[in-house]
């Protein structure tokens, strides 16, 4: 005997509600993910909507080195998004494409910020 889980299954109202919220918001959630990178005299800003509500705040005298390099998303950092690289990469904040900000901190941690201007992030950051 086969036994089928949609013939035994009674659906609540709530059940359906609650899959059909889960199935319809997360691709609206990923279609609004966007990470916005503003580089100044200060420092760098970072802000990955929607999951930073302000700005990530990191100023140059705590930053040891920033370069902008080519890296593998799914290699060195298992995908796209706010990751944790493997084997001490530290942080990755990326949407999309394989080029980032790599900023090396006095603390010894690091952090990845994709972008897709890489070449005019290297002409303004020098250190």
């Amino acid at each position: 005997m086969i036994y089928s889980f949609w013939a035994t299954a009674k659906f609540e109202p709530i059940s359906i509600l609650s899959f059909s919220v889960f199935a319809l918001g997360l691709p609206v959630l990923f279609w609004q993910m966007r990470l916005i990178t503003r580089i100044t005299e200060e420092g760098v800003y970072v802000r990955f909507i929607p999951f930073h509500f302000k700005e990530q705040f990191y100023p140059w005298e705590s930053i040891e080195s920033a370069q902008v390099r080519t890296y593998s998303p799914l290699m060195e950092y298992g995908g796209w998004g706010i990751k944790y690289g493997f084997n001490g990469q530290g942080k990755v904040y990326n949407v999309a494409g394989n080029q980032g900000l790599q900023l090396v901190f006095k603390s010894g941690e690091k952090l990845l910020i994709g972008t897709q201007k890489g070449s005019e992030i290297q002409a303004f950051v020098r250190l």
